[in-house]
């Protein structure tokens, strides 16, 4: 079944693994990665730490505490997905309500699912082309993500939480496409 197909639950299932592989796969935490001035333990430390200030003011959701990413990056990451994860597969979850004032009111699992699996999703290629490992991602959520992120792209460029486009080939697939409205340059390699 396709990832865009997938309930919320399912599709962190799926997405975190692929990452979880990325991570075990690491070697080097102090690599830099595509994100200007972040390592690859940076893009753990990124996906591990900005969801759950956002989980507790909004919908007074704690997450189980891990280790640090900085003692262990691998540890880290898997406290924290398994939390999440335990988190989707409550049947209560999708009756829950996070409260945002830029976002309003949205169901827990939507919420996670929109704004947290996509972005591991898009911070697997990060992590993969820090470590040197296969960054290729599934093309049609590709597809679905940069459809649903093209019409905002004004309100998503003033939020700052997306570097400027950088310009692709006409003919670049879908990935190469949605790396470069990110603000990612997809031709990145580590030096």
């Amino acid at each position: 079944m396709a990832l865009s197909e997938l309930s919320p639950t399912e599709r962190h299932r799926r997405i975190a693994a692929t990452f979880t592989d990325r991570v075990h796969g690491a070697k080097d935490w102090d690599a830099p990665s595509p994100v200007a001035g972040w390592t690859a333990r940076d893009v753990v430390r990124h996906l591990v730490e900005w969801l759950p200030g956002l989980l507790a003011a909004g919908a007074g959701v704690e997450l189980p505490g891990g280790p640090s990413v900085d003692d262990d990056p691998v540890a880290a990451w898997q406290a924290h997905c398994d939390g999440v994860q335990a988190l989707l597969d409550d049947p209560e979850t999708p009756h829950r309500m996070l409260v945002n004032p830029h976002i309003g009111e949205v169901p827990l699992d939507q919420a996670i699912d929109r704004f947290y699996t996509s972005d591991v999703f898009m911070h697997t290629w990060d992590l993969a082309r820090a470590t040197e490992q296969d960054d290729r991602l599934d093309a049609d959520f590709c597809a679905v993500l940069l459809a649903g992120l093209e019409p905002i792209e004004e309100v998503l460029r003033m939020s700052g939480q997306y570097g400027p486009r950088v310009a692709t080939p006409d003919d670049a697939d879908t990935q190469t496409r949605l790396l470069g409205f990110i603000g990612r340059d997809p031709f990145w390699m580590r030096a």
